[in-house]
């Protein structure tokens, strides 16, 4: 009798598999083949020079506002506190993180975001941009200095569109008290320096306008671009890439899961 119920056991662990892998879709299966399955590596650095000495003329430079509703890859909030949509992966596992540490070290470049995790990219998959929101906060204007988005997309091979905004308070911005961060609605965004707001919506800010004003009213300052990245790169795995401006870069790295 104990050795029937020995014999017994795997079978019912067999079929208790068996029902269960049968719940799961096919199309995760799919999915989840080491040939498109990954780990994602991204370490965003400021470069410290005097903005300055920088030649590049970017301040009339028309930008695309940022989607504040899309996910969420590295934002820090005027307190600091970072925001993420995704399940990051501490820096000191990351395979980039040693060689981030060599540039900070250097003097030359500031760390700002580290951020690693995994995730499957499957054939002629479109990415869904993840936002960005890292450096110095301006007060004045209610936001980082550096801002934007970056997208992954998959076609035959992986692609990483880099499109990050450096910030600056324009010299001939008015000096006036900043808003409190309490006071000012949850999608407001600055004015840049050729006076358009940022928002896409104009229903947005009518319907900003309407709310009832405070006991004050103050205006954020306007912002300038300093500089800028756009560039989209193929990828290719186990390689490292540095995508960069002349005040930010973005090292990027892609490792395959096998199973």
């Amino acid at each position: 009798m104990q050795a029937q119920l020995s014999r017994s056991r795997p079978i019912m662990a067999s079929v208790t598999l068996a029902a269960s892998l049968a719940l799961i879709p096919s199309s995760l299966w799919a999915q989840e083949t080491p040939n498109n399955y990954y780990r994602a590596e991204l370490v965003i650095l400021q470069r410290l020079v005097d903005p300055a000495s920088i030649e590049e003329n970017m301040a009339g430079k028309p930008v695309e506002p940022t989607n504040t509703q899309s996910k969420r890859l590295w934002v820090e909030s005027e307190s600091g506190a970072r925001q993420t949509d995704l399940n990051l992966v501490s820096r000191n596992n990351l395979h980039l993180g040693e060689g981030a540490n060599r540039l900070e070290r250097s003097g030359h470049y500031k760390v700002l975001a580290s951020a690693g995790w995994y995730q499957t990219f499957p054939p002629n998959r479109k990415g869904e941009p993840l936002r960005v929101a890292v450096g110095e906060w301006l007060t004045e204007a209610g936001q980082r200095a550096i801002e934007g988005q970056i997208t992954i997309d998959r076609q035959r091979y992986l692609h990483v569109n880099v499109e990050l905004n450096h910030w600056a308070i324009s010299e001939e911005a008015d000096t006036l008290p900043a808003t409190p961060a309490s006071e000012r609605a949850e999608n407001s965004a600055p004015v840049f320096s050729d006076g358009t707001a940022s928002s896409a919506n104009p229903e947005d800010r009518e319907s900003m306008a309407d709310q009832t004003a405070p006991a004050y009213t103050t205006r954020q300052a306007p912002v300038e671009l300093v500089t800028w990245i756009r560039e989209t790169r193929r990828m290719r795995s186990e390689e490292i890439h540095f995508i960069d401006s002349p005040t930010i870069g973005v090292l990027v790295f892609f490792r395959k899961i096998k199973g």
